[in-house]
């Protein structure tokens, strides 16, 4: 959003309601309020964990809108991750691509939560209970895991980067904690490389943006407030894009208006100029599978950022706009083949922390 429009309607109609500030934050809730919840979710874990502060743990993971579209169901020695269809969101992931990617980064989670917590294990893709991946697990011995540490402080960061490149050092450890079989992960950071990458991430933005049925999906899914944040546990927070807080009911009414393709379009030109590096994942096979394997090497590179200190933004407009996608897979050196996520890695600030939903709402 435009963070000075935005700004003007909020003392406007601050006015205009005759409330004043105090009516304002009673609808918006406090951002320290909203804090201490986020930190509360985030709470380390400590000696053998039980299984529903694993399953916590898991859902922390990186997922597309921040719709937490799975479910988890425990006994002594298995943990099974499930999709929750009533989550979905059919206009931007017609063919569930997103939400299995989203539970493949959940299980990569629950896996190195669990080896660390004592719990170690195996994960079991599609093991034919209606179940997208299983985890087996049974007691054994705690390991150290930076990875572990790095779960409750990964964080997609929708802000500007401060333009530092990455070392290749760092960009080799990358590549390498985002291998996996029937995955490919490319890197790139070459500026010409990254030029074509911002047209194709604004040319994706300009046909989201004028598809109301892509708005209408989207605004669903946006929290305008720290109030309606924690209310719902889900969704996109307007605070963890630097954007100020509105009553729910006037940030609907102002989306639209402030919200525009050309204001996003120079929002992600700007950010999309400040990232050094873009990552973008393909997955051997398009399906269930292959989509949970993407997942799982994706949350396992996101960590990995995590503990280099680098913070990342999905930017996956090439790759839910179908018009796009052979021009990023051409980029990416990956001709005729399908890519299914795009993102950005860099140096930049701290934003607050996404909601999550409580472990009895996930768990059956």
């Amino acid at each position: 959003m435009n963070r000075r429009h935005l700004l003007g309607a909020m003392a406007g109609l601050a006015v205009i309601g005759g409330g004043g500030a105090f009516a304002w934050n009673r609808a918006t809730g406090s951002l320290a309020d909203y804090e201490r919840y986020a930190a509360g979710l985030r709470a380390p874990l400590s000696g053998r964990p039980d299984l529903k502060n694993l399953v916590r743990y898991a859902t922390l993971a990186a997922n597309s809108h921040n719709t937490q579209a799975w479910k988890f169901a425990a006994t002594q020695t298995t943990i099974g991750l499930f999709p929750d269809e009533s989550r979905r969101t059919p206009v931007v992931d017609p063919d569930d691509h997103h939400l299995y990617v989203s539970l493949g980064c959940a299980a990569e989670n629950l896996a190195i939560a669990g080896r660390a917590g004592g719990w170690p294990g195996e994960l079991l893709a599609a093991p034919g209970d209606g179940s997208a991946i299983r985890y087996d697990f049974a007691e054994g011995a705690a390991h150290t895991d930076p990875l572990f540490d790095a779960i409750p402080l990964r964080q997609s960061t929708r802000a500007d980067y401060d333009g530092r490149p990455i070392t290749a050092v760092d960009l080799a450890v990358l590549e390498r904690a985002g291998a996996e079989p029937g995955v490919r992960l490319v890197i790139l950071t070459e500026e010409t490389a990254r030029a074509k990458l911002r047209d194709l991430i604004v040319a994706g933005n300009d046909a989201q943006m004028t598809d109301p049925a892509f708005v209408a999906e989207l605004l669903e899914w946006i929290r305008f407030n720290p109030r309606d944040a924690m209310r719902t546990g889900d969704g996109l927070l307007s605070a963890a894009s630097g954007s100020p807080s509105l009553p729910g009911a006037v940030g609907r009414r102002l989306f639209p208006v402030v919200a525009t393709p050309k204001g996003e379009a120079d929002r992600y030109a700007r950010q999309a100029a400040s990232t050094p590096a873009f990552a973008v994942f393909f997955a051997e096979r398009a399906d269930n599978e292959h989509w949970t394997a993407v997942g799982r090497a994706c949350q396992r590179m996101l960590l990995t950022a995590t503990t280099l200190g680098l913070r990342h933004a999905f930017v996956n407009q090439p790759v839910e706009v179908a018009a796009f996608r052979s021009d990023l897979a051409a980029l990416a050196g990956e001709a005729g083949r399908r890519p299914d996520l795009m993102l950005r890695l860099g140096y930049g600030p701290t934003m607050p922390y996404s909601p999550r939903r409580p472990v009895d709402a996930v768990l059956a």
